[in-house]
C-alpha cells in the first residue's frame, strides 16, 4: 500500500523527522488559503499523486505571491498528471499539497529498503539527491554509500553519523542527519513499511536538515496492526479491479498481458506465469485464490478477471490440497452463472476431488479446454489466446465414467471399456 506525500510526511514526524510545514488541499480556494495560513513570502505547490518524477511533469511549482498559488494550483489541481513512473496514460490530480518555501543549499537523498537477499533493512544515502538514483547507482555506485541493518540492535548513532559524513555534512547539519535517520529507522521498523524514501533530503542556508519529499510504501500483509494507515489508502490512486480484489481478501495484481490465471497459492501461480512465458504468453494478471478458496471466492475471482478488455483466454491452474478441486469448479460455475464467458477457458485440476471437480464442470456444459500437466496448460492457453476462434476440446483426463460436453456435444466417455 502507498501514501502521498503529505501522509508520509505526517506519519516521519511523529518520528522526529523534520518536514517543510504543509497543508493538503482539494481545492483551488484552499490553496490559496493554506498559502495564507502558512504565512512567508514563497510556496511550493505539489500535486499528490502515487508516482515520482512529478517536478518534470509540471506537478510542482514555486510561487512567490498568492496570485501565483492560485495560478499553479488552477492548472495542477485537475490535470493528468504524466511521469516516468505513471505511464503514458498519466495520473490525475485530485490533491495538492501547500508548502513553506526554503533556501536550499544541497540536495542529497536518505532511502530505505528491505534487501531480500541479506533478509536486512538498507540504509541507501547519496550526496546527489533530487535525482534518479538508480542512474546514479548504475553511473557512479561510488555515490550510494550503505549501512545494513543489523535487527538486533537496529540503526545506531555511530552508523547513521558516519553515513551523513559520507554525503558531505559536518557539524551541526551531520548531528541532525544523524537524528532524522535514526527517526527514519524508526518510522521505517514501527510502521512495518517495505520502502521509506526521501528525495530531495535538503541542506538548507541557515543549516537546517529537512526532508522535503516522502515515498513510504507499507507491507499489505502487516496493515492490519496499522488502522491508522489504512485509513489513509486513497482508492483513486489505485486499480479499481485491484481495489475491488482487496475486498474479497484476493491478492490481485494487474499486468499488461491478455492471459488471465487463477491459480491456487504463489508458488504456483509464479510457476504458471514462468510456464507460460516460455510457452510465448504473457499473463494479464497475478491472482492467488489461496489454499481455502470458496466458491464464492473462485466466483470473484473469474468476474474480476473478465473485466480486463485485453483478455483473450484465461487458465486455471488448480492443485487441490485444501483448496479443494470441487470447490472450485463450483465458483467457476457460479461465477459464468453471473458474467458471460467471452474467451477461451483452459483448465488444469490435479488432487483431492479432481474427479468430481471434472464432473462438476462437465455437468455445466461450460465449454472448456483441459490439460493435463502445467506445461501443456500453458501451450493450450498460449495457443487458445493467439487464436480466439480456436476450436474447444473439452476432454479432462479421468479414471472413471464422467458426462463430456465435447464441442456442444454431450458425451459419455467411459476409461475402463474406451466406449463412448
Amino acid at each position: 500500500m502507498n501514501v502521498h506525500e503529505y501522509q508520509g510526511k505526517e506519519i516521519l514526524r511523529r518520528f522526529g523527522v523534520t518536514t517543510p510545514r504543509g497543508i493538503p488541499c482539494f481545492s483551488v480556494d484552499e490553496a490559496v488559503q493554506a498559502a495564507q495560513d502558512l504565512g512567508g513570502k514563497t510556496w511550493v505547490v505539489k500535486a499528490q499523486i502515487h508516482a515520482g518524477g512529478r517536478g518534470k511533469g509540471g506537478g510542482i511549482k514555486l510561487a512567490h505571491s498568492l496570485d501565483e498559488v492560485r495560478e499553479h494550483a488552477s492548472k495542477i489541481l485537475g490535470m493528468t498528471l504524466i511521469t516516468h513512473q505513471t505511464g503514458p496514460e498519466g495520473r490525475l490530480v485530485r490533491r495538492l499539497l501547500i508548502e513553506e518555501g526554503a533556501d536550499i543549499r544541497k540536495e542529497l537523498y536518505v532511502g530505505m529498503v528491505v534487501d531480500r537477499a541479506r533478509q536486512r533493512v538498507v540504509l541507501m544515502a547519496s550526496s546527489e539527491g533530487s535525482m534518479d538514483i538508480e542512474g546514479v547507482a548504475a553511473r557512479t555506485p561510488e555515490k550510494i554509500h550503505k549501512v545494513f541493518i543489523d535487527p538486533a540492535t537496529g540503526l545506531t548513532a555511530g552508523e547513521a553519523e558516519a553515513i551523513a559524513h559520507n554525503i558531505g555534512l559536518e557539524g551541526g547539519a551531520a548531528s541532525q542527519a544523524r537524528a532524522l535517520m535514526l527517526g527514519l529507522y524508526r518510522a521505517f521498523d514501527r510502521s512495518d513499511a517495505s520502502l521509506a524514501e526521501i528525495n530531495p533530503l535538503v541542506l538548507t542556508g541557515d543549516d537546517r536538515v529537512v526532508a522535503f519529499d516522502a515515498k513510504l510504501n507499507f507491507d499489505a500483509n502487516a496493515l492490519y496492526r496499522h488502522p491508522d494507515i489504512v485509513a489513509m489508502r486513497d482508492p483513486d490512486e489505485e486499480d479499481p479491479v485491484e481495489v475491488e480484489a482487496s475486498k474479497h481478501d484476493l491478492p490481485y495484481i494487474r499486468l499488461d498481458g491478455s492471459i488471465g490465471c487463477l491459480v491456487n497459492g504463489a508458488g504456483l501461480a509464479m510457476a504458471t506465469m514462468d510456464a507460460m512465458l516460455l510457452s510465448g504468453g504473457w499473463p494479464a494478471n497475478f491472482l492467488d485464490v489461496g489454499g481455502g478458496a470458496t466458491a464464492g471466492k473462485v466466483a470473484e475471482a473469474f468476474k474480476l478477471m473478465l473485466r480486463n478488455p485485453q483478455l483473450k483466454a484465461i487458465l486455471v491452474n488448480i492443485f487441490g490440497g485444501i483448496a479443494r478441486c470441487d470447490v472450485i469448479a463450483q465458483g467457476i460455475v457460479a461465477a459464468l452463472g453471473q458474467v458471460k464467458l467471452h474467451v477461451a477457458l483452459v483448465v488444469r485440476m490435479k488432487g483431492t476431488n479432481e474427479e468430481l471437480g471434472w464432473k462438476i464442470l462437465a455437468q455445466s456444459n461450460v465449454p472448456i479446454i483441459a490439460a493435463d500437466n502445467i506445461v501443456e496448460a500453458a501451450d493450450k492457453v498460449v495457443a487458445a489466446a493467439q487464436d480466439a476462434n480456436a476450436a474447444i476440446d473439452f476432454a479432462p483426463p479421468v479414471s472413471r465414467a464422467m458426462s463430456i460436453p465435447i464441442n456442444g456435444e454431450i458425451r459419455l466417455e467411459c476409461a475402463e471399456s474406451g466406449t463412448t
